[in-house]
Parts: C-alpha cells; sequence; structure tokens
C-alpha cells in the first residue's frame, strides 16, 4: 500500500483528508460540488498512514449525510475492474466503513450497495462483517448462497471455507447460516465450523515453543533460530528466562546479553531490564552500538524501564543524536520530573525541525509536554495541530494544549468538536467554551447520535450536569 499524498493544511482536501474539525465546517460552507469532490477524494482513496489507529469511516460518513451525497463515486469505486486486479483489502475498505456508517443512519442505498458487493466483490469479507453489525436477520440469510458460491464443493474449498469461518471477524452471519435447514447452506456451515474448531484444537496439543525443563541455552537458540527464521521471539524468550533461569545463571545471562548471538542477546537484554539487574543499563549502550536488531531491542529495553535508574541515565543520553537518545527524551517526557521540562522541551523542537510533524518519536514528547505543563511548549504544539497528517498525534496534541495554552478553550477545542477521533472529541467536549454557539448546539448532536462513542457522550452529559453551566 503506498504513502498517500496529503494536500497543504489550509486547503479543504487537505483538511479533510486529515479529519480535522475545520475540515467539515469547511466543507459545509464551501460550494457543495466542490466539497463533495473533495469527500469522494479522501473516501476512495484513503489517506491514512496507519489505519489501524486512526479513524476516518464516522467522520466521513457524517459529512456525506450533512451534504446529502450520493454514493455513485462509491459504487464504481467497489466495482470496478481493478477490484479484480488488486486484492489488498484496504483499497476498499474504507469505503465500505463509511457505508457501514451510513447504512447505520439508514440510509438504505448504502445498505443495498453493501449486499451487492458481498455477494460479487472481492473484499467481501470486510462488507459481510459491516453487514453483521447492521442487517437484519432476513437480510443477512439472503447471502448465504452467494457467498458459499465462492467456496467450491471441493477438498480444497471445504479447508478454505473452514479456515473463514474460524477466522471470521464477526460470526453473526455464520451462525445464522448454520441454522439454515438446507443441506447446501447449514449442514456446509455446521460442517465448517466443526473442522475450524477441530484445527484449533489441534494447534493447541502441538505447542512449537519452550517446553518444562529446558534449559538457559535452549531458551537462547530458540530465540536464535527464530530470528533466522524472521520471527521475534524476543518478548517471549526473555519470559521463558524469567521462568527457567535461576540465581547461578545470572553470569550466562550477562555474558549473552554482551557477546551473544543476536537472539540471545535480544531475550537476554530483555530479562535483565524485567529483574532490574544493576548492569543492564550499561550493556543497553553497549548494544547500540551493535546489530540492527540488536540495537532496536536494546533502546525498546531502555523504553520498557519504569525506575528511577532509568530516569536517572536519561539526563545523560537525552542529547545523543541517535535511537537512544530519543529513547532518553521519551522516558523524560514519560516518566520526568518538572525539572526535566526544558530537556523535554528541546527535544520535542528538535524532532519537529529535524523530522518533520508526523515522526513517530513526537508522541511520548507531546504527551510529557501536557503531562509537565509545558507552556512555552503550546506555539509547537499549535503547529503539529495544524501540520500533522496524523488524526491519532493530533489528538495527543489537542490533550497537551488543553494543559498548556489559555487560548484553547476558544479556538482549537471548538473545532475538535467535529474532529474524526473520539478521544479528540472527548477532549473537546470537556474544554470547549460555551460562548461559541457552535458547542451548544454541537453537545446536543454528539449527545443524541447512537453512533458516538460512550466516552464522549459520558464527558458531554458531565458537562451538562447540575453543577455544571446551562447548554
Amino acid at each position: 500500500m503506498f504513502d498517500p499524498v496529503i494536500a497543504p493544511s489550509g486547503t479543504l482536501l487537505g483538511l479533510l483528508q486529515r479529519g480535522r474539525g475545520d475540515g467539515t465546517l469547511h466543507a459545509l460552507a464551501a460550494p457543495r460540488p466542490e466539497a463533495l469532490a473533495a469527500l469522494n477524494h479522501c473516501v476512495l482513496g484513503d489517506p491514512r498512514h496507519d489505519w489501524q489507529v486512526e479513524n476516518r469511516s464516522l467522520y466521513y460518513a457524517r459529512l456525506f449525510l450533512d451534504l446529502d451525497g450520493g454514493l455513485d463515486e462509491i459504487e464504481a469505486h467497489l466495482f470496478s475492474a481493478e477490484d479484480v486486479l488488486d486484492a489488498d483489502e484496504h483499497r476498499t475498505g474504507l469505503a465500505l466503513a463509511v457505508l457501514g456508517h451510513l447504512a447505520s443512519y439508514g440510509r438504505d442505498d448504502a445498505l443495498r450497495l453493501l449486499r451487492r458487493y458481498a455477494m460479487r466483490g472481492a473484499n467481501w469479507g470486510w462488507a459481510l462483517d459491516e453487514l453483521a453489525l447492521r442487517d437484519d436477520d432476513a437480510g443477512l440469510r439472503g447471502l448465504a448462497e452467494p457467498v458459499l458460491a465462492r467456496f467450491p464443493g471441493t477438498p480444497e474449498g471445504d479447508a478454505e471455507l473452514a479456515a473463514t469461518v474460524r477466522d471470521a471477524f464477526e460470526p453473526r452471519p455464520w451462525r445464522l447460516w448454520a441454522e439454515d435447514t438446507r443441506d447446501a447452506v447449514g449442514a456446509r456451515v455446521r460442517a465448517a465450523q466443526e473442522a475450524g474448531s477441530f484445527d484449533r484444537w489441534q494447534r493447541q496439543m502441538r505447542p512449537s515453543g519452550p517446553r518444562p525443563g529446558w534449559s538457559v541455552q535452549a531458551v537462547f537458540d530458540w530465540a536464535q533460530e527464530g530470528l533466522e527464521r524472521g520471527a521475534d521471539l524476543t518478548l517471549p524468550a526473555a519470559r521463558c528466562l524469567g521462568a527457567v533461569a535461576g540465581p547461578d545463571d545470572r553470569d550466562v545471562i550477562v555474558e549473552a546479553a554482551r557477546a551473544g548471538s543476536d537472539g540471545a542477546r535480544c531475550a537476554a537484554l530483555h530479562y535483565l531490564t524485567e529483574s532490574r539487574d544493576p548492569r543492564v543499563l550499561d550493556l543497553i549502550e553497549a548494544a547500540v552500538g551493535g546489530s540492527r536488531t540488536v540495537a532496536e531491542a536494546a533502546v525498546l529495553a531502555f523504553e520498557r524501564m519504569c525506575g528511577p535508574e532509568a530516569v536517572d541515565r536519561a539526563r545523560g543520553w537525552v542529547h545523543r543524536p541517535d535511537a537512544l537518545g530519543a529513547a532518553a527524551a521519551g522516558v523524560l517526557a514519560c516518566r520526568g520530573e518538572a525539572d526535566d521540562a526544558q530537556l523535554v522541551l528541546g527535544a520535542l523542537r528538535e524532532c519537529v525541525r529535524s523530522e518533520g510533524p508526523d515522526a513517530p518519536s513526537l508522541r511520548p514528547l507531546v504527551d510529557g509536554a501536557g503531562r509537565l505543563g509545558i507552556g512555552c511548549a503550546a506555539p509547537v504544539l499549535r503547529h503539529l495541530y495544524r501540520e500533522t497528517a496524523s488524526s491519532e498525534l493530533r489528538g495527543r496534541t489537542a490533550r497537551a494544549l488543553a494543559a498548556t495554552d489559555p487560548a484553547f478553550a476558544t479556538g482549537f477545542a471548538v473545532e475538535c468538536l467535529w474532529d474524526c477521533e473520539e478521544t479528540t472529541r472527548e477532549v473537546a467536549a470537556q474544554y470547549a467554551e460555551l460562548v461559541d454557539a457552535r458547542v451548544a448546539e454541537r453537545l446536543r448532536r454528539l449527545a443524541d447520535d447512537p453512533a458516538e462513542e460512550a466516552e464522549v457522550q459520558s464527558a458531554i452529559h458531565n458537562r451538562m450536569g447540575p453543577d455544571a453551566p446551562a447548554i
């Protein structure tokens, strides 16, 4: 999947791609054809860098409702020739999720389009999951034959069906179909369910990991074998060391962390970190100069340390121009004290300057700016809020601004009520000033919306309580 091209933050398309609240507000004020064109551009070309931590579907679905948008372009996208040629489910995933939300809002055209795609589309499993949450029993039962026809009545087809039923994200359709009285539907689905359950039982009876009685060296060998075949077993191996290692093994583990194979070094570093061995910080510093695998494991082990000795060492490492220096800044941001505020602020400014507004290492620094209440960080946080393409990072930034920027309640907090991230809307519900007439109306709408997250509605209800200003 290619990284999306994000338009400038000051444009309507750029605002919508980022999922900002101002995107909705600008779209509603723009000419309707222009707004719909930008909205369809986002839905058909997923703008998220990480779809697993960023939300867009409800945000876009709500805007479709506000603009009374048609579904012709989504339909053409779903049933284009590319659907057959491109097997990547994320080509159509966002569009299907938007259709799911529209169906939950009562858009029957979205429901019918989902049913058609579940019958004919390549990414039918995603569509079926959306329907499992929104369609009625009769609608789902009508999909049984077209879906089962995808699996030929051969041993290979039956095995594929069993794996699909076993791994289904939403099991409701399969349970309904198992109750069907027709042999071609009910009997076949029940057989697939039984085969999937048997396969799961067999896998549980044939574990491939450590056995009782393993030695420390056996755990090291297992970790190295996993590394050679491309499986990272560092953390499981460290937990195994915790089960098999005794006091007499400590020197062997320390030596493995210093000069063992890559798999052994990674496992040993994490084990010594968890057991708070006083030598581990020196071993971590030495490991950063090793192979990339060992260096990454060493940095991760340091980030997992939570004792005062890690914070003290971070103060000395924070100026390093490498990954360990970035990790040290993150440790100070998460666990440092008030006297560390200037170090965190300096790291935040340098990270934005050198890596830009989307750097992964910004997340702990932004959180730290809010946790430590660094008022001087407000300008750089405002810049991040406007420019980052990550709605997840923008949500963190909004929380930090709430703690550092006196103007947040009358500024960004207002537009956050329309943000694509529910955690950002929750912050806005807590802080947005009611002097803006749009705030009260938006709070009412969110409180009455059945698709809104419970945490957001709880924040609104707390705001509307007897001791809060009237809305």
